[in-house]
């Protein structure tokens, strides 16, 4: 029997997701995955723009649509794992600023509060003061708090990298060594700069706020009631757990290097979630949903303002993007030492749309990566 070559991609989809089926994917006949040929297209043409593996989901109620491309590690025919993990990078923002507006609606701390009240003499030198900056400006992005990315090695440089990718830093360290620089603005609330500094400091303040770990209130607010099974926060343990692909970094000299080991303790609060990308849609859709937060708390997450380094406007924790159909969506971009992602939820909740790569890509990538989200969520209803 004559197979056509589209029939014949559908049927190895098919044949994949049987296996997935068997081997605790968690879904439900209610939410059975089927071939998905415009998410498939959107996949290889982000492929095409050089990445190594491409991994992407959408979804909506009842229906889940996953697509993949390219290989799980160079010089292998190896796949894409249909439910591989990765590190999600800055989308872990999204779960700091979640577990803090939590507490905020408890009742246990205030937007207002400044990070004095919580770190007392922790943001000072070199022009930098924790008296004037309120909680809600480091979830903003709006405190001018300098960034520590680029004082990281292993983050900035392949020798760096070979040198420095076992090395454990504490958000007290990080925190110092951004305290070496200059504010991004002089004052607080007038300007909009992306600094991780910012969320090292709103984990150290979760801390502070219910005398545990940043990381065992993410695990008890967020991972265990959603069931994500298959999200963590690895502390300082630096190989990747369970199915995965590889990750590669060029370091902007155009050879690349495989990254894939790293003690994510330098993204504390940042970037050092582990997640894949059926758990992460469900995490954004529950959070658009109403399923974590408090309406007010809600309304506070996504009440937006410009952020012109990004393009975007942006709230706490979540961007807010421009759909081609009309409307817009929130979610959040996340990069760390070459796993690429970017998440989208539609405003309700109900339709989201997952990707992640495993290389820099080229010059095109990053549009491809949102042309695939935009595509995806303008198939939906709630927007």
């Amino acid at each position: 029997m004559h197979v056509s070559g589209r029939r014949r991609r559908n049927l190895l989809v098919l044949t994949g997701l049987a296996a997935v089926l068997t081997a605790s994917s968690g879904l439900t006949a209610a939410a059975t995955p089927r071939p998905a040929d415009p998410l498939q297209r959107q996949v290889d043409a982000l492929h095409d723009t050089g990445a190594v593996g491409v991994f992407a989901e959408a979804s909506s109620p009842g229906t889940r649509d996953i697509a993949r491309a390219g290989t799980a590690e160079r010089g292998t025919g190896r796949p894409m794992p249909w439910n591989g993990r990765y590190r999600i990078g800055s989308a872990t923002k999204t779960f700091t600023a979640t577990v803090v507006l939590h507490l905020v609606g408890e009742g246990r701390m205030s937007l207002d509060d400044t990070v004095e009240r919580w770190l007392p003499g922790v943001v000072r030198g070199n022009g930098n003061d924790g008296r004037r900056i309120t909680v809600r400006q480091l979830l903003q992005h709006t405190s001018g708090v300098p960034d520590v990315l680029p004082e990281i090695p292993a983050l900035n440089s392949a020798a760096g990298y070979h040198a420095e990718r076992f090395r454990t830093y504490t958000p007290e360290e990080l925190v110092g060594m951004a305290m070496r620089h200059a504010p991004t603005f002089p004052t607080p609330g007038d300007g909009w700069s992306y600094s991780n500094t910012n969320y090292v400091l709103a984990a150290m303040i979760i801390r502070e706020v219910t005398g545990r770990s940043w990381a065992h209130e993410v695990h008890e607010r967020i991972i265990r009631p959603l069931g994500l099974r298959d999200t963590g926060t690895p502390g300082a343990f630096p190989f990747m757990p369970g199915p995965h692909a590889h990750s590669y970094a060029s370091f902007g000299t155009g050879t690349e290097v495989d990254v894939t080991t790293l003690n994510p303790s330098v993204g504390v609060g940042s970037g050092s979630v582990i997640s894949t990308a059926h758990d992460l849609s469900r995490f954004y859709a529950a959070l658009l949903g109403g399923r974590l937060l408090k309406p007010a708390q809600l309304a506070e997450m996504t009440a937006t303002r410009d952020a012109p380094e990004l393009g975007v406007k942006y709230g706490l924790g979540l961007g807010e993007i421009p759909l081609s159909c009309g409307g817009s969506y929130f979610g959040h971009q996340g990069e760390l030492l070459g796993y690429h992602t970017l998440a989208g939820v539609t405003r309700g909740g109900t339709r989201t749309a997952v990707v992640y790569m495993t290389s820099d890509g080229g010059p095109d990538t990053q549009k491809a990566m949102k042309a695939l989200v935009d595509q995806e969520l303008c198939r939906g209803e709630d927007r």
